[in-house]
């Protein structure tokens, strides 16, 4: 059972990130966008993988859709999330010609008829976040998806982190997992 205190934190630091992130422009969200993606595709560790699990992004979230042609004209297989039922979470291939569906939490995820890929077969995992801090914590939205899926997982984490909510430190609990890179859109953060 999550510590009281700490869940009130993590709800409050929410509405602060969330705020930030919704007063900024669309044009401030697209050039952040193409400061992060620029950065990303430069890693060599994206480089170095042959499969990429990506999330699907939405709201004020960096609209990683945008990275998936880039990936696969790579020839890198893209995977996408889909959530289970008890907060779970499991990738699946995607092509140029896949058809993705609205879950209802708003995101688009790859469908049944869209390959299974096990977590072991992961050699990269794009992480969401409202915000990272230096340590590579980072704030999800709340529902524990991420921290299950990741616990175990022995591949290269990354996390996209706009600089104007970047955070000295982001309240976590044992359960918590850090990503293994954060990037900005501002400096670069070693984790």
């Amino acid at each position: 059972m999550p510590s009281t205190s700490i869940t009130e934190e993590k709800a409050a630091l929410r509405r602060v990130v969330r705020a930030r992130l919704s007063a900024m422009t669309p044009a401030e969200r697209e050039e952040s966008d193409g400061a992060l993606f620029r950065r990303f595709l430069a890693l060599p560790q994206l480089a170095a993988a042959e499969t990429v699990l990506l999330f699907y992004g939405m709201g004020t979230e960096p609209d990683t859709a945008r990275l998936i042609p880039a990936l696969l004209d790579r020839g890198q297989q893209v995977l996408l999330p889909r959530c289970l039922p008890g907060h779970g979470l499991e990738a699946r291939l995607v092509t140029r010609e896949s058809t993705l569906i609205r879950h209802r939490y708003g995101m688009l995820e790859p469908g049944e008829d869209c390959t299974l890929v096990p977590r072991e077969k992961i050699d990269l995992i794009l992480v969401p976040g409202l915000c990272f801090d230096g340590l590579g914590y980072r704030l999800g939205h709340g529902g524990g998806y991420y921290d299950r899926y990741l616990a175990g997982y022995a591949g290269t984490t990354v996390g996209l982190c706009r600089r104007a909510v970047l955070r000295e430190a982001v309240p976590r609990e044992e359960h918590d997992r850090p990503v293994s890179l954060v990037i900005t859109d501002g400096e670069p953060v070693r984790c």
